[in-house]
């Protein structure tokens, strides 16, 4: 007989470690590292610094402001955990963008090592020498990767067989048919004069799935043009495939 599979399994290597879990330890992403289908090790690049004062930064080459994280530091970190599983990833502005793709491509790897940089960022040669890929949260800068990270774990741990409760909850969320969600309602059916959509109290579950439908298709076109495009592109391209 053979052992259970591994739990996936991330790797967090940060300036920070006290931050984490953070959020990720309530909910559902808490009660999935609680019941072992993940696991999360965060890890002081402090650690691995040469000299009393623990420093990991210096100025940077060609003048400029800030500081930049030294690659013989980093690169020590990283060697630390060469043995973790997954992707070895950056979280960076200058990386590719999360979406819910991106997420369930994570989600199939066995786990991954996430860098979180401060300051100006980090040496370019450390990530070109291990190859390593940037990701980002989206187009605005922070403080640091720690945030960014958490995002992305909590979105790749939800996708994790056994998290939700419900596995059809996943693939009816936004994104993940290329439309934002469609609006919720719940008791009361009034409230402040207020009502609940009609066909959602029709019990007739053809119109429901229309009407949800409908307001995602809606609520995209007005709010992310962005993603609209894409939607009604790639809807075109299939009408176009079914005619051949």
């Amino acid at each position: 007989m053979t052992g259970a599979a591994p739990p996936w399994t991330a790797t967090v290597l940060t300036l920070f470690p006290e931050v984490f879990p953070g959020p990720l330890g309530v909910s559902l992403a808490g009660k999935a590292l609680e019941r072992g289908i993940w696991r999360l090790e965060a890890l002081d690049i402090r650690d691995h610094a040469y000299d009393k004062h623990a420093s990991v930064d210096s100025p940077p080459f060609g003048g400029g402001e800030g500081m930049v994280m030294r690659p013989d530091v980093v690169d020590n970190a990283l060697a630390a955990v060469e043995d973790r599983p997954g992707p070895v990833i950056h979280l960076s502005p200058r990386g590719r963008g999360l979406d819910q793709g991106v997420a369930r491509e994570l989600a199939a790897e066995p786990g991954l090592t996430l860098l979180c940089s401060r300051y100006e960022g980090v040496d370019q040669r450390v990530l070109d020498a291990r190859g390593v890929a940037e990701l980002s949260a989206g187009d605005v800068v922070l403080s640091g990767g720690e945030i960014p990270a958490m995002t992305v774990l909590d979105a790749v741990v939800r996708l994790l067989p056994g998290v939700l409760g419900n596995a059809a909850s996943a693939a009816n969320e936004s994104f993940e048919s290329g439309l934002l969600e469609h609006p919720h309602y719940t008791r009361p059916a009034t409230w402040r004069g207020r009502q609940v959509p009609d066909v959602l109290l029709s019990g007739h579950h053809a119109r429901i799935r229309q009407w949800r439908r409908e307001q995602a298709e809606r609520i995209t076109e007005a709010r992310r043009p962005d993603l609209w495009a894409r939607h009604a592109g790639s809807t075109t391209h299939k009408a176009e495939d079914d005619e051949r």
